[in-house]
């Protein structure tokens, strides 16, 4: 059996969301009148595994996986340091400290753009997200030791 780069795809959004599944377990589904914490992520999580299933079902009209080009891996591989350094500083650190980091981060260092409209976009964008999801909706962001 030939594997395609579909396949692949599909399998690890089906082995993501059943380790997803795996892991938020404790979190109350609840009903359809009174959704409960766990019902968004975990229906969100099959919808996931669902098109993974799609992916995997469709998968050989995609290329082969033995013809994929690697010459990015270490661009891809840079990416996924950079965000999981800022999953990992995100409780200590908070949002406010965390988002502008992890952009100055990808944009500097990741994808090397010119400083100034780098920094214009690093503390603008996740200002804005701030102001939007703690301010105006009133949810809470993870706070830093700036309290914020």
């Amino acid at each position: 059996m030939k594997i395609h780069r579909d396949h692949v795809a599909g399998g690890a959004f089906i082995v993501l969301g059943a380790l997803v599944l795996a892991a938020s377990g404790d979190l109350p589904f609840g009903t359809l009148a009174s959704p409960g914490a766990g019902m968004l992520p975990t229906l969100l999580t099959v919808l996931m595994m669902a098109f993974g299933f799609v992916i995997v079902v469709q998968g050989h009209g995609s290329p082969l996986l033995a013809e994929a080009d690697w010459s990015d891996l270490a661009h891809a591989a840079r990416v996924v340091a950079a965000v999981a350094a800022a999953a990992w500083l995100l409780v200590p650190l908070g949002f406010v400290i965390t988002a502008p980091l992890l952009l100055l981060g990808l944009m500097l260092v990741v994808e090397r753009r010119p400083l100034l409209p780098v920094l214009a976009f690093s503390i603008a964008a996740p200002g804005l997200f701030y102001a939007l999801i703690a301010l105006l909706l009133r949810t809470p962001l993870p706070r830093g030791p700036l309290g914020f």
